[in-house]
């Protein structure tokens, strides 16, 4: 057995050495003082997936994507316990800014720098920890960010308008674009179309499935028919314990658990 490669019922419900895995939790819980909100949590992530992770209110989603970047140890009281494997390697034996740097995350509101041009927000990263590229670079790192964010020809002549006036839809994908500017390996997408209305998630929907052929996406969602359209796997989370996980096709149709088949068809959410 190959060390946090083999995973029992955890990789896609099966006990198959896993090829392409990104991304491992294992045994993780946190935190907030005493509480103990995620409770030893073992979940592998594939990779250039789109992963869904799914519950009722309050059982420790955004706690959990929070504590794969290490922002939940920035909350008042916020720990963990166990592991959070990034190509191997323990994310919490590393510099938490190099950590957010390759883990992006995208929030449920939009949230650009309101003081910020366009251009300004998708470079924020640069700005905000020092590093200077020459003008030419840069310029390319806007237009790419916001090609890939799918809204480039949208914004390519007001590059100099304040972030703030866009649209909600548009403001949340200049987010996507900011969180993409820095090439990270993971994208932590927590509810990122709760805020806004059903043209502009179709546009986010349809950005998360081109996304995932450059990078390794989870996101957070209430949403049911949303996860089955965008998510190749599922992960139901229930009072802050992993239930099951599974492609999503699979989770859907024949749910190992109860629990996930009344959350599914709507006896409790």
């Amino acid at each position: 057995m190959k060390e946090s490669v083999l995973f029992e019922r955890v990789i896609l419900g099966s006990t198959e050495e896993a090829k392409d895995i990104i991304l491992q939790l294992v045994n993780l819980s946190a935190y907030f003082c005493e509480s103990r909100i995620v409770k030893n949590i073992n979940l592998a992530i594939e990779k250039n997936k789109v992963t869904s992770i799914m519950g009722p209110s309050g059982c420790g989603k955004t706690t959990l994507i929070r504590c794969i970047n290490r922002m939940h140890e920035m909350s008042p009281g916020g720990t963990t316990k166990g592991e959070i494997l990034l190509y191997g390697k323990d994310i919490n034996n590393m510099n938490a800014i190099e950590v957010r740097k390759k883990i992006g995350m995208v929030f449920q509101r939009p949230n650009p720098f309101p003081t910020m041009t366009i251009y300004e927000n998708v470079i924020a990263g640069f700005i905000l920890n020092g590093i200077r590229l020459p003008k030419n670079i840069m310029d390319e790192i806007v237009e790419d960010s916001l090609s890939k964010a799918a809204l480039w020809d949208e914004v390519k002549h007001n590059l100099g308008k304040r972030g703030i006036y866009l649209s909600g839809g548009q403001q949340q994908r200049l987010c996507i674009a900011r969180a993409l500017a820095m090439k990270p390996d993971v994208l932590l997408l927590d509810e990122p179309t709760s805020a806004l209305d059903p043209k502009a998630t179709a546009k986010i929907e349809e950005l998360i499935v081109q996304l995932k052929e450059s990078v390794t996406i989870l996101i957070v969602t209430h949403n049911i028919a949303q996860a089955a359209r965008v998510s190749d796997n599922t992960a139901f989370l229930y009072l802050g314990e992993l239930v099951e996980y599974e492609p999503t096709k699979k989770l859907f149709t024949i749910p190992r658990d109860k629990r996930t088949e009344e959350y599914l068809t709507g006896k409790y959410g």
